[in-house]
């Protein structure tokens, strides 16, 4: 039974959704209880999907094992034209698919539909690396012999996608992995796995071999995940989500020694110089702030304003804020949509009360939260201690810090264990790059608030995580590196 609210409701919606665990090329049911799937904007239930059971995951890792040599030995022209096709299926498909995602995840239609392009072009961009995976060879410095690298497909991986982008994050893992020649078992999160389900079926549409993807959902995620992790086929781990959750990944995997690729929390720092285009700098704040509703690991978690220009920014920004109307996701009219759950919104809303009793002003926003919805939020003269400015609040809510000089902008953007993304807005562009240079992250967006491309290596430093997504040195994290010492 799926449930679908009359702005939604299309037969074209209805047949990309699936509900079952797909492993070796079939959809079947779980051997565990169903786990009902909600509409964060209503609070209704949308759907049930299966439930998997720990033999149920390593069930798909055999899947993923049985059809792994015959992938790796896959023409890369072959594994291109699977992505390709699977590419222009997602667009071919793409409003339902949008229409999916803000349905299970609350995210406006505008944001979702971004999305969607942005997670088919993982597909395309990926599709053309496929076929460039080329090698080395060189000389030995003592001239006796040849030396051969080539890279070979690591092998059978998990990978662990969140809620708050569930066809992005899915399409960066997948993506490469198929391309490198390696199969997998993708585990979604709870929250969203309808988007999931709906891109490897098009996937399977795109003429994918059984087995090479297979897809659980689990009631009991820790264990499953803990088993397969443990299975003496599974050679790689590719997670998106908490440093938290991570730092426990990283232990399991440790236990059989996997090849990582975590990409984790956030705490973005978005600097304002004094010479900055100020229009430019809130139009950015707002890109940087306000996609996927502030549910975003780049997203600016703390705005670090110069002094000459902070009370002027912060009244822009409170005004563009404060014109977002809240509402369903899936509404036209809505400008800003649910947060994933309850939970959630009076996480946020329990932060901001915190700032506010230790001496923050708000200038628009801070209301209570109401069932999933909290409304879009600036705050001014919050201290650097708080827990508004020290975590990721991942939610609507931009708290505004100013400085003198350009170490104190620097010192305060380096006071956090993260080191994702980071936001720097400078007319002079010199002193601009000079800055970037100083800023513990492993991206950084000079004059624009946006960071994500396919064709960019995304990735953090410090508590961010470890290895990159997307460019060459996504396909990289699927790969071994062979050396061959060969003479003729």
């Amino acid at each position: 039974m799926l449930y679908l609210p009359p702005l939604l409701a299309s037969s074209e919606l209805e047949s990309l959704t699936r509900t079952d665990l797909f492993i070796g090329g079939a959809w079947r049911i779980g051997s565990a209880d169903r786990i009902p799937v909600i509409d964060p904007s209503t609070a209704n239930t949308i759907t049930e999907v299966a439930g998997a059971s720990t033999a149920d995951a390593l069930e798909a890792v055999e899947a993923a094992h049985a059809a792994a040599a015959n992938w790796a030995a896959t023409p890369p022209r072959r594994r291109s034209e699977i992505l390709q096709r699977g590419f222009m299926l997602m667009i071919e498909h793409a409003e339902q698919l949008a229409q999916l995602i803000s349905l299970e995840n609350g995210k406006t239609l505008t944001d979702a539909r971004g999305e969607v392009t942005y997670a088919a072009e993982f597909f395309r961009w990926f599709a053309e690396e496929a076929v460039r995976m080329g090698g080395e060879t060189g000389i030995a410095p003592a001239g006796t012999n040849r030396m051969l690298v080539q890279y070979q497909p690591i092998g059978v991986s998990i990978l662990i996608t969140p809620w708050n982008f569930p066809a992005a994050m899915a399409t960066r893992k997948l993506g490469p992995a198929l391309a490198a020649g390696c199969t997998c078992v993708l585990k979604p999160a709870n929250e969203t796995p309808l988007t999931a389900f709906a891109i490897v079926a098009l996937l399977e549409e795109a003429g994918l071999p059984p087995g090479v993807v297979n897809v659980v959902t689990t009631v009991d995620p820790a264990a499953s995940v803990s088993a397969m992790l443990h299975h003496p086929k599974v050679r790689k781990l590719s997670f998106t989500g908490s440093t938290q959750v991570g730092r426990l990944l990283l232990k399991e995997a440790a236990d059989t020694v996997l090849s990582c690729s975590m990409e984790l929390g956030g705490n973005a720092p978005f600097i304002v110089l004094d010479d900055a285009d100020l229009d430019a700098a809130v139009e950015g704040a707002m890109l940087a702030k306000m996609r996927n509703g502030g549910e975003a690991c780049t997203a600016a978690n703390r705005f670090i304003v110069h002094a000459s220009l902070a009370a002027r920014f912060a009244d822009a920004l409170a005004k563009r804020m404060s014109r977002l109307q809240l509402g369903p996701g899936y509404d036209p009219a809505s400008g800003l949509g649910p947060m994933i759950n309850r939970r959630a919104a009076n996480r946020i809303a329990e932060t901001v009360d915190a700032a506010k009793a230790s001496g923050g002003r708000l200038l628009t926003g801070g209301d209570a939260a109401r069932d999933c919805y909290y409304p879009a939020t600036v705050i001014v003269d919050v201290p650097p201690s708080s827990t508004l400015v020290r975590e990721e609040i991942f939610g609507p809510v931009a708290s505004i810090l100013s400085f003198e000089t350009d170490d104190e902008a620097i010192a305060l953007a380096n006071d956090t264990e993260y080191g994702l993304a980071s936001y720097l807005y400078a007319g002079d562009l010199r002193r601009g790059l000079a800055l970037a240079d100083r800023i513990e992250a492993g991206m950084v967006g000079l004059n624009r608030g946006l960071v994500s491309d396919p064709a960019a290596p995304f990735g953090g430093v410090k508590q961010s995580g470890l290895g990159r997504e997307g460019a060459h040195h996504g396909i990289l994290e699927f790969c071994e590196t062979k050396y061959v010492a060969v003479q003729w």
